[in-house]
């Protein structure tokens, strides 16, 4: 069985377009019945306001928990391979913010190590959200 860094496949945190087919590419496998992924976008509102754009500014450690994250989900022997990508900077609405993809012998296993995944980022990967609003508003999300 390959050890879990052997699994991880793509692990992208940059200020550049994020591309779904490359992530999508780098999770397929002939051992894999099923793949999840999961692809977050800016959203033209939140918590009842309306939302002009956002950046993401992302820790120097960053990098370092994202491969943390990713290791232990690709620890589960179901899993056959995993990749994320995050963007940072100015993103403006419709723009993919968040990608990851998970490949599993069965889409059970796929869907559940996908969710894991996503959560598990967003939880202890530092990347911060600066959201402005239409009100001429902003909030920082996810910040200490």
């Amino acid at each position: 069985m390959p050890a879990p860094s052997d699994k991880i496949t793509v692990l992208d945190i940059r200020d550049s377009d994020l591309d779904l087919g490359v992530v999508y590419d780098a999770v397929r496998d002939d051992e894999a019945g099923g793949i999840a992924i999961f692809v977050g976008t800016v959203r033209r509102h939140d918590n009842g306001l309306g939302v002009d754009g956002l950046g993401y500014t992302a820790h120097p450690t960053a990098a370092e928990a994202l491969r943390e994250v990713a290791a232990e989900v690709a620890g589960d022997e179901s899993v056959i391979k995993v990749a994320a990508a995050h963007r940072t900077g100015d993103l403006g609405i419709g723009d993919i913010a968040v990608v990851v993809a998970v490949s599993a012998a069965h889409r059970g296993q796929a869907f559940a190590s996908c969710r894991r995944l996503i959560d598990e980022l967003k939880g202890r990967v530092p990347i911060w959200k600066h959201q402005v609003f239409s009100d001429g508003s902003d909030e920082w999300v996810g910040t200490p």
